[in-house]
C-alpha cells in the first residue's frame, strides 16, 4: 500500500532565544503567534499565517546553527511577487540581518528565479524567493544552485 502524496505541514526550529526569535519572525518576517507554551525549560511558539501553522520555534537549542552538521541546510520561503520579495530585504535590511549575497541574486545562472539569502538570529540559513525575477539577476555561484552555497 502506497503511503499518498505528502506535503510539508509545518517546519520546527530550534533557537536560543524565544523572544528573540520570535521579533525576527513575528515582526520581520510576518508571522503570527497562534500559540506558546511558556513553562520553564519547555518554551516554544507556533507561528502561521491566515491561521495555518507553518513554523514552530522550540527554546532547546546551547548554540547557534552549525551548517557543518548534519540536518537542516537552509529554510526557503516563497514571495507572492518580486515586489513583496523587495519588501521583505527591506525590512531585514533595517533590522540589520545578515545576507549571505548582497540583493536579490538567480538561483543559478540564466535562471528566472532567485531570492535573497541571510541568516536568522542564531544562524540558521533562510531564503526567500520568487519563481520570476522583474530583472536579470545574476548568480553569485554560476552554474551552481545559490541556495546551496552559502
Amino acid at each position: 500500500m502506497s503511503i499518498g502524496t505528502l506535503s510539508t505541514a509545518h517546519i520546527g526550529l530550534n533557537v536560543t532565544d524565544l523572544e528573540r526569535s520570535l521579533g525576527f519572525y513575528g515582526d520581520v518576517l510576518g508571522f503570527e503567534l497562534i500559540g506558546e507554551g511558556k513553562e520553564e525549560g519547555r518554551r516554544y511558539a507556533f507561528l502561521g499565517q491566515d491561521g495555518r501553522l507553518v513554523l514552530t520555534l522550540w527554546q532547546q537549542a546551547d548554540g547557534a546553527y552549525d551548517s557543518g552538521r548534519a540536518g537542516l541546510h537552509h529554510l526557503a520561503f516563497q514571495a507572492e511577487s518580486a515586489d513583496h520579495l523587495r519588501a521583505a530585504e527591506a525590512a531585514l535590511t533595517e533590522r540589520g540581518t545578515t545576507f549571505a549575497y548582497e540583493g536579490v541574486v538567480a538561483h543559478a545562472e540564466g535562471a528566472s528565479s532567485g531570492g535573497i539569502f541571510f541568516h536568522d538570529p542564531d544562524g540558521t540559513r533562510l531564503e526567500i524567493s520568487v519563481p520570476q525575477l522583474a530583472d536579470d539577476a545574476e548568480a553569485p555561484s554560476g552554474a551552481a544552485p545559490t541556495c546551496g552555497f552559502f
